[in-house]
């Protein structure tokens, strides 16, 4: 038998019941497969399963996607990360929309000309959707590559050659089925620092296994060091319950989606004076204890939260771009993870000391 076949006949036992996989024998739309796979780039099965039930709920096919406003994707997306993701979903739903007819392109190059379609995702669609042989290689795909080839080189340099290996590996027949067996083999049974090797189908011909490394499996080269940026972040409430939040810029980090006004987030020590004039407005803004902490994908970033109470008076010095939202109504905006812990932060804070009163 080869690698596919037992593969296969283990995945026909243990196969993972996922909300957007089809039953056994069927094939999963396209439309469904692409949403997953979005969904799941740099996030987990757990957490995406009820965003993406919401999601075909509220927006049963590409065209119903591509005709919702954005503003209700980025909030509907909010809590996911990795906000661009939510922007390209909306573009290439109006892509195939618009310009294919509400079908999918079936073939790679069709596929990788829509927004945020990259080679995985491309191979998953052709695999998954329309039954291709396409390798579609993602971590857990490199994972079960590097150890069954006893690949020693480092990622991201091993990346060519576990693309070559794992592309020969697939079957002409059920590639579909293959390329969800890859994915549950690696995330199941070949995880990362203890692999269940005794249960694995592919035991017998795993070279990592054998050389007793399989463990340290794969490889990667160091990460440099993430900095750190600071910043201070302005919450600015009303007596009748409402936060100022603003929109931020299109393009860009969080792009699109509404955020508490802050300062510059900068590298280096905070310093409250320099921060403190940016505000959005004047007003008695107090400097609350603690910080509220986030990580990105290339910084850290530590926020220092300072409050005040508007005035009537004051109202009318807001900024373009800036609205106002009932704390108890915050799910309907696109706030990033960050802002709703900001907001948190300042709203069930005990009474902060007094630092700061501006003018």
């Amino acid at each position: 038998m080869t690698h596919a076949d037992r593969l296969l006949a283990w995945y026909d036992r243990h196969r993972r019941t996922l909300p957007w996989r089809a039953a056994p024998g069927e094939r999963t739309a396209p439309y469904r497969v692409w949403l997953s796979e979005i969904m799941l780039q740099q996030t987990t099965v757990a957490t995406v399963g009820e965003y993406f039930r919401r999601f075909v709920e509220r927006w049963p096919t590409v065209e119903a996607l591509a005709a919702a406003p954005l503003d209700e994707v980025l909030s509907a997306w909010a809590g996911l990360g990795y906000y661009a993701r939510a922007r390209n979903l909306h573009a290439c739903a109006q892509a195939v929309a618009n310009h294919h007819g509400g079908r999918f392109p079936e073939d790679e190059a069709g596929l990788r000309a829509l927004p945020g379609v990259g080679p995985y995702t491309a191979a998953a669609i052709q695999a998954i959707a329309f039954d291709r042989p396409a390798s579609a290689v993602d971590g857990n795909v490199e994972r079960v590559i590097a150890r069954l080839y006893a690949i020693e080189t480092p990622l991201p340099d091993a990346k060519p050659d576990i693309q070559v290996r794992a592309a020969r590996l697939v079957p002409q027949q059920r590639a579909g089925d293959y390329a969800q067996a890859m994915m549950d083999l690696g995330a199941t049974v070949c995880i990362p620092r203890t692999p269940r090797c005794v249960i694995c189908p592919l035991m017998q011909g795993c070279k990592g296994r054998r050389q007793g490394i399989a463990e340290e499996l794969p490889r990667r080269a160091p990460k440099a060091g993430k900095p750190t940026r600071r910043g201070l972040a302005f919450v600015l409430l009303r007596k009748d319950g409402a936060v100022l939040l603003r929109k931020r810029p299109a393009k860009g980090l969080l792009g699109g989606m509404d955020e508490v006004p802050s300062s510059a987030w900068r590298e280096g020590p905070f310093v409250e004076a320099t921060a403190l004039a940016e505000a959005p407005v004047p007003a008695r803004w107090v400097v609350m204890d603690g910080l509220v902490r986030h990580t990105f994908t290339h910084f850290h970033l530590e926020l220092t939260i300072a409050r005040a109470m508007a005035t009537t008076g004051r109202l009318a010095a807001l900024a373009p771009g800036t609205s106002w939202s009932a704390l108890d109504r915050l799910d309907e905006r696109a706030l990033p993870t960050v802002m709703r812990k900001v907001i948190e932060h300042a709203v069930k804070a005990q009474e902060p000391s007094q630092r700061y009163q501006g003018t």
